[in-house]
């Protein structure tokens, strides 16, 4: 019988003959008092171990919590709960001979915002957040884009020049053709997740919510085009549907004058988000590391 104790407790044979050996007046108490004993010790012991675990665990969620200093207030954040939504980068939006620039648009900002967008996307992903690419476009046959009847076929400048220039169709935003192609630098990894859509709304036809709640997710963290477009109708439903939208201002470039992109800044601080900047979100990276 000389084998290890399991739990603390003595073996049958031992109890038995600590049993007999005691007047019966003292059995009852001296048996009570050695099981409160041990169960007092098992109970400090499993305290002692919660404690010690609860404590790992505190210190683990330490390693991907962040306080990213933003407007109007700073928002603390879990990146493990976190994804980056890339919105619409594609060669059509920011490249010489795209659907935009032949249509006279500026697309020197778009252009400046790739770097901003490319150290956000990297440095997310290696701290475990999710990246999203939402990819603007339509099938070769037209049949996912809009009715002839359709506000979108008047105002959205893809589609008309589509019908007005059909030889300008790859330069557009058709799938499986340049234009909707995304851009080399910020090309997805197999990891990444890309969302088709057909109109500015990310959510809208699309399965981009039920993905984000499979996964998890709770802050959306928004770079890409067009900011008072396609970037800020995304947000507003995101906001609807109760994630906690994040625009990363330097990384994102507006359709339009400045005063557009101003003005869906003001609109994401003040009832739809926050409103930070790469710099910002880097810096407290980098803190988390210290």
């Amino acid at each position: 019988m000389g084998g290890p104790r399991t739990g603390g407790w003595a073996d049958a044979a031992q109890l038995s003959f600590f049993i007999e050996e005691l007047p019966i007046s003292k059995k009852h108490t001296e048996i009570s008092s050695s099981i409160s004993t041990q169960v007092s010790r098992d109970k400090i012991g499993m305290e002692s171990f919660n404690h010690k675990n609860q404590g790992a665990v505190m210190e683990k969620d330490r390693e991907h919590i962040v306080l990213l200093q933003a407007e109007t207030e700073p928002i603390k954040i879990d990146l493990l709960k976190s994804a980056v939504i890339v919105v619409d980068m594609q060669n059509c939006f920011v490249r010489k001979g795209g659907y935009f620039d032949l249509a006279g648009n500026d697309i020197s900002a778009a252009q400046k915002i790739i770097e901003p967008c490319k150290h956000v996307i990297t440095s997310m992903r290696k701290k475990g957040s999710k990246i999203l690419y939402l990819q603007m476009g339509c099938s070769s046959d037209l049949s996912d884009a809009a009715a002839a009847d359709s506000p979108s076929s008047h105002k959205s400048g893809g589609l008309v020049m589509i019908k007005q220039r059909p030889e300008l169709r790859d330069k557009v935003y058709i799938y499986g053709t340049w234009g909707a192609d995304i851009i080399e630098e910020l090309k997805p990894l197999q990891e990444d997740i890309i969302v088709r859509k057909q109109r500015y709304d990310g959510f809208f036809g699309t399965n981009l919510d039920i993905i984000l709640r499979t996964l998890g997710v709770r802050n959306l963290l928004f770079i890409g085009i067009a900011t008072n477009v396609c970037v800020e109708s995304t947000i507003r439903h995101a906001f609807f549907l109760d994630y906690f939208p994040i625009l990363v201002s330097d990384a994102v470039s507006q359709m339009g004058s400045d005063i557009t992109q101003q003005a869906t800044i003001l609109n994401v601080q003040s009832a739809f988000g926050w409103v930070t900047s790469s710099e910002n979100l880097l810096n407290a990276i980098h803190n988390l590391n210290k």
